[in-house]
């Protein structure tokens, strides 16, 4: 199930990106730069305030909360106004269980219901397993900043909604409320 996420699942929020960080920087960067008491002090303060912004989802799995995504307004773009996808992991122990491709999914509907065109996000060089996530879900490299130090920069084109399809909380594109 994926819904939004609220206050009370900060810890679990916080701990699952930290999971998920480890599994990817560990042996490639230092400890230090991704697991540390300021590293999780600053995590926790985004993710507070991403939540507070309504732009967090959550994914539970087996009554538990097994993956998180985050997004915010990015810049203007010819395409129109961009979104960034600044947050995609799923706890290693539901790696290969769907809960990306799902997170992704209710994000990209989130992004047609409020008009978005275009997205953005930058992934580890080093996360092959993330990097093919996203090529298997339409993530080009961006056309003119590909990299921003050792991140990769990829955009999405986001189709537009589709106008009898409800997003992931059952609001339909065209009329907004969710009464069908």
């Amino acid at each position: 199930m994926i819904r939004n996420a609220i206050h009370a699942d900060l810890d679990a929020v916080v701990r699952t990106h930290a999971e998920a960080r480890a599994a990817y920087y560990r042996g490639h960067i230092p400890d230090e730069l991704f697991d540390s008491p300021e590293v999780h002090a600053r995590s926790r303060a985004a993710w507070e305030a991403a939540i507070g912004r309504g732009a967090v989802l959550c994914a539970e799995h087996g009554g538990a909360l097994a993956g998180v995504a985050s997004f915010r307004e990015g810049e203007e773009s010819e395409e129109g106004e961009g979104m960034t996808l600044t947050q995609l992991h799923v706890a290693p122990a539901h790696w290969r269980l769907g809960i990306g491709t799902a997170l992704h999914d209710a994000c990209v509907r989130r992004w047609q219901t409020a008009g978005v065109r275009r997205a953005r996000l930058e992934v580890f060089e080093r996360n092959l397993r993330a990097q093919a996530f996203y090529a298997a879900h339409g993530w080009l490299p961006h056309p003119l900043t590909p990299r921003q130090g050792d991140h990769l920069v990829l955009v999405l084109a986001v189709a537009a909604a589709d106008a009898g399809a409800c997003d992931a909380y059952g609001v339909r594109a065209a009329d907004g409320d969710g009464s069908g």
